[in-house]
């Protein structure tokens, strides 16, 4: 139980809402949004959304300025499997982005649900 409370202490504290893939690709291409991508290269590599921007999350405080230039528009965060997102929204809602959104099910509900992903050779 004590568990249970302070996981949901901690998804409170980080503010980040969660989208599902059809909400991702409309805020993409109604709204200009940019998919940052926060997981490892090696998972990036071996399959990422097209055209998302890579942080490592655990690089992104130190890389914030490269994310300056979307600062207006939508953010979505992807991570493996949606749990590690939330952390990473919050250091870009800290840093003044206004429309950051974690992917719900990260690149696991992404591929689950068949949409494209590139590899890198």
């Amino acid at each position: 139980m004590a568990l249970l409370v302070a996981f949901l202490f901690h998804r409170s504290k980080t503010n980040a809402r969660a989208v599902g893939t059809q909400e991702a690709v409309m805020l993409v291409n109604r709204k200009d949004g940019v998919m940052l991508d926060i997981r490892d290269k090696k998972e990036f590599d071996a399959g990422h959304i097209v055209d998302s921007i890579h942080i490592p999350a655990n690089k992104l405080s130190e890389r914030l300025a490269e994310l300056e230039k979307y600062k207006s528009r939508p953010i979505i965060v992807v991570c493996k499997l949606g749990q590690h997102s939330a952390d990473s929204c919050k250091i870009l809602s800290n840093a003044g982005f206004d429309q950051v959104v974690r992917l719900r099910g990260g690149m696991a509900e992404w591929r689950g649900q068949n949409l494209p992903v590139v590899q890198k050779k």
